[in-house]
């Protein structure tokens, strides 16, 4: 585990680029927010979290599977990785912060992370107080049905 990556991982690169391109300026990691987000856009008093879908239990994800061996250290240290992931969202919305979450498996080819930041970029721009995108809802993709935009 020693070699999992928490910052700057190859999802995370790609919608970098991608939002990069359609303009926004952001800041990477906030180190002074809860949880360091990801992507921090100040202007926009928004956050971009992206969970991998392994760590962050990515419901109807076929990456988000269990080990076989020591399973109950696995779905303990899952169980911890979820609740942790709602308080930050929580500290993040009550400090005036709009969370967006992104998961691993929509953003792994630079063609997906172009698609998610329109979807993004369109949101952010709508700046609406409450986003469809909070941390229990995310990117539409190919494992779970949900509402297009």
């Amino acid at each position: 585990m020693s070699r999992i990556r928490s910052e700057n991982t190859k999802p995370e690169v790609n919608l970098r680029k991608a939002l990069h391109r359609l303009g926004f300026r952001f800041r990477l990691h906030g180190r002074k927010l809860p949880g360091k987000p990801d992507i921090v856009l100040p202007k926009h008093r928004t956050v971009v979290l992206v969970h991998g879908c392994f760590w962050h239990r990515h419901p109807g994800c076929k990456v988000a599977t269990i080990p076989k061996s020591n399973t109950e250290f696995w779905l303990a240290k899952f169980s911890k990785n979820v609740m942790r992931d709602e308080q930050i969202s929580q500290q993040l919305e009550a400090n005036g912060w709009r969370v967006l979450v992104v998961w691993e498996c929509d953003v792994d080819t630079q063609r997906k992370a172009d698609a998610a930041a329109l979807e993004l970029a369109d949101m952010i721009r709508r700046e609406e107080p409450t986003s469809p995108f909070r941390s229990t809802e995310t990117l539409p993709n190919e494992h779970q049905p949900t509402k297009r935009l």
